[in-house]
């Protein structure tokens, strides 16, 4: 039997990076953005190219009520529901202490708060099921407190690597299983617009690698592997001066 992936912030970057990487692999899709008129676009495309099956629902994540009747919604569409990617975010930020406590404070949310629904949405379906794989897009800007722009975003990524985990010490005994994905730089709409950063991969090549990983289901993995793994390790023990070269 085909299975189902469902993919939050599925409109563009990653999120639609990956919904074409699974669905290239045969998998059907539940695709959710806010932007709509890009979901029935890439649901087209999706399914005339692939000859999958792909559901699609607005969202927006900051609704967390929708977030609830979106996902349950999903489940009674289209019955099993074998992965849920919490991806839904957002790249703002700004620098603390310099007047722009809002963008900071809907960063948060949104990627933290945000995340949160879509944990509790995901695992209440995968409890009754007893069976799925919760797969969360943290960031490798998680490994330690980072500077400029990336103050706020990157305590927030940290905030749902820690969720993740948490999640997946309760579920621990279960066959529910929970994957954290710390991406590296990769250039998508998020970023379009931002200087050259250190080892970045287009959107084409990190949706390739996520979905890679994604399917084999680990713990956790550094996305691209080179040189994430090894710099991940070494962000932790580095002194902030030199990590603050990364940010």
């Amino acid at each position: 039997m085909t299975k189902t992936i469902l993919i939050t912030g599925a409109s563009s970057g990653i999120g639609a990076g990956m919904a074409r990487e699974f669905a290239q692999k045969g998998y059907n899709l539940a695709i959710c953005a806010r932007r709509m008129e890009r979901l029935e676009s890439l649901k087209q495309e999706l399914e005339s190219k692939y000859g999958v099956s792909v559901a699609a629902k607005t969202l927006d994540v900051t609704n967390y009520d929708q977030v609830f009747e979106v996902f349950r919604a999903f489940k009674e569409e289209l019955g099993t529901i074998d992965r849920i990617i919490v991806n839904a975010g957002v790249g703002e930020g700004r620098r603390i202490g310099k007047g722009n406590f809002a963008i900071n404070r809907a960063t948060v949310e949104t990627n933290f708060i945000s995340a949160l629904a879509q944990c509790e949405a995901a695992v209440e379906i995968f409890r009754a099921q007893n069976s799925g794989h919760l797969v969360m897009i943290s960031s490798m800007s998680a490994m330690r407190g980072m500077p400029k722009h990336l103050t706020a975003y990157g305590a927030s990524k940290a905030g749902v690597a820690h969720l993740a985990e948490g999640i997946r010490a309760e579920l621990i005994d279960t066959p529910i299983k929970v994957t954290t994905i710390f991406p590296g730089y990769i250039r998508t709409e998020i970023n379009e617009g931002a200087k050259k950063l250190p080892f970045e991969v287009d959107e084409q090549t990190g949706s390739r690698l996520l979905a890679a990983e994604i399917e084999k289901a680990p713990v956790k993995a550094y996305v691209p592997k080179w040189p994430w793994l090894p710099l991940g390790l070494a962000m932790k023990v580095l002194p902030l001066k030199l990590v603050n070269k990364l940010g």
